[in-house]
């Protein structure tokens, strides 16, 4: 029994070459690009919706919000697929789809940051997040102890980043 594909490419391929056209006579002519059709768009959401049910997306709780980023590219980048480098419009969009979910991601990482590194500057955990254990010593809920991790992480994260463009950089100059 053979597998069935939620996306027809072939179909689809032959409306993303159509709206391609339809994109660039409008642009020729000076007038507003064409609506996408319909078969296009909802190519779009079962391409970002399947993503999002992958194992490496599936545990974030703003799926929502990547998949929506990953259709709004979509949309803005389907007058750019060029049949003639590619007959394979679902990988182009899936390509698409999977860098618009890791920018989402790292928004959003970047936001948890902001707020766990506020939280531990106005030591907020440390007043209201403490307990006594039975010896007698006040230790801090795990939870302080995962923000404080993943507060390190992103700081070391974004660090060896630093350093490694600091690095190509110098590489340049001494060249």
């Amino acid at each position: 029994m053979a597998k069935t594909n939620y996306v027809d490419n072939k179909l689809f391929l032959k409306e993303i070459t159509a709206y391609r056209k339809a994109v660039r006579k409008a642009k020729r002519e000076r007038v507003d690009a064409p609506r996408i059709p319909e078969y296009v768009g909802k190519c779009f959401m079962l391409i970002a919706e399947n993503m999002s049910h992958k194992y490496n997306f599936l545990t974030y709780s703003w799926r929502d919000e990547m998949v929506c980023d990953a259709i709004e590219n979509c949309v803005m980048y389907a007058g750019n697929f060029d049949p003639a480098q590619s007959k394979n419009p679902f990988a182009y969009f899936s390509q698409i789809v999977y860098y618009a979910f890791l920018r989402r991601i790292q928004r959003e990482k970047k936001q948890l940051y902001v707020k766990y590194k506020s939280t531990e500057l106005h030591g907020i955990l440390d007043d209201f997040n403490q307990m006594e254990s039975d010896d007698g010593m006040t230790r801090q809920f795990d939870q302080y102890e995962n923000i404080s991790e993943f507060i390190k992480k992103f700081e070391d994260a974004k660090a060896a980043k630093k350093a490694k463009a600091t690095a190509k950089g110098l590489e340049k100059f001494i060249e």
